[in-house]
């Protein structure tokens, strides 16, 4: 079952992010610090209030959070060189990793494209790094195709 995230599901919401930052931690240790978590307890608290970052679970028959989906509504609104536009944002998509390969993942990403279209925008963006070829492989048999390219220079 899809659903919108409540206080209650915080501390399995805290775990997953954990599971997500030790890929990136372990791709990217010099920019992610293991043991540590993108949002705090109280960040989670702010962002079940704020109607522009949804934040969508996937639980199982017992109502556990198998995995999230954390959005953003993003507006682009009178810039003189871009039509104004209302985005969905995919900040984070994550699955438990005992329960992957069960399609949370996809089930989550298509209440993320429905959500999209009830609220208007225009289109669904995300970044995924390079390191997470998981990741890439998954957005694109979403139908998803890279609009930029970030590059870096490592000194």
């Amino acid at each position: 079952m899809i659903r919108f995230a409540e206080k209650r599901d915080i501390p399995r919401i805290l775990e997953l992010l954990s599971q997500v930052l030790e890929v990136h931690a372990k791709g990217r240790p010099d920019l992610f610090v293991s043991g540590t978590t993108k949002y705090s307890r109280d960040e989670l608290l702010c962002k079940l209030h704020d109607d522009n970052n949804p934040i969508f679970v996937s639980t199982d028959d017992n109502d556990v959070v198998q995995g999230y989906a954390f959005c953003n509504i993003e507006k682009t609104e009178n810039v003189s060189n871009l039509h104004d536009r209302k985005t969905l944002y995919i900040d984070d998509i994550c699955v438990d990793e005992n329960h992957r390969r069960q399609h949370i993942a996809r089930n989550l990403y298509a209440a993320c494209k429905d959500y999209a279209q009830k609220m208007g925008c225009y289109h669904i963006t995300l970044n995924v790094w390079a390191l997470n070829g998981n990741a890439q492989a998954f957005y694109e048999a979403m139908g998803m195709k890279p609009m930029k390219t970030v590059m870096e220079e490592i000194l």
